[in-house]
């Protein structure tokens, strides 16, 4: 998983580039072309794309791992999805779903508490590590923790005999 998870970084690194280089030609070519156009109305959409351009790359980057974190904790809210959650979303060495928990399991937060500490230090820190590897090499090493993590959880798990169920990373 890690292996592919930076390859896939990688890749996308490099599209990023590309785009960001396209990008820059085309606007250049655009510009006087924006002056000629009438600016769309719209306060809460100008408001948005405010907020979202004043953001630093690395909280931008996290914006949509805590978006995923809330959607999760919300999903354990709604009782017609719990049996899904207890089968998907939480970690356990003799579940009969052994590899997406790995994964989904890091997203996983039952405590209101626990989620907001945990968004907050991943917020806080954003800046400076996505500043440092690059967001799609942070992607990569976020997922990454997370999995290998849980699997050092299923390895403790299966030294001490413990076989309870398991959120988060």
């Amino acid at each position: 998983f890690t292996g592919s998870a930076f390859g896939s970084a990688a890749i996308w690194q490099y599209e990023s580039l590309k785009s960001r280089v396209q990008t820059y030609f085309e606007e250049a070519r655009a510009d006087w072309m924006d002056k000629m156009r009438p600016q769309k109305r719209g306060d809460f959409r100008k408001q948005v794309n405010s907020w979202w351009n004043n953001l630093t790359e690395g909280q931008r980057a996290v914006t949509g791992i805590i978006a995923a974190n809330v959607f999760v904790f919300c999903l354990w809210r709604l009782p017609g999805m719990r049996r899904i959650m207890f089968t998907y979303f939480t970690s356990n060495p003799s579940s009969r779903a052994l590899c997406s928990p790995m994964l989904l399991s890091t997203f996983s937060h039952f405590s209101l508490f626990h989620m907001a500490a945990n968004m907050y230090v991943l917020w806080s820190f954003s800046s400076s590590i996505v500043s440092l590897l690059g967001c799609e090499q942070f992607i990569a090493v976020y997922l990454s923790a997370g999995v290998i993590s849980t699997f050092v959880s299923y390895v403790a798990k299966m030294a001490t005999g413990r076989f309870e169920p398991s959120l988060g990373a």
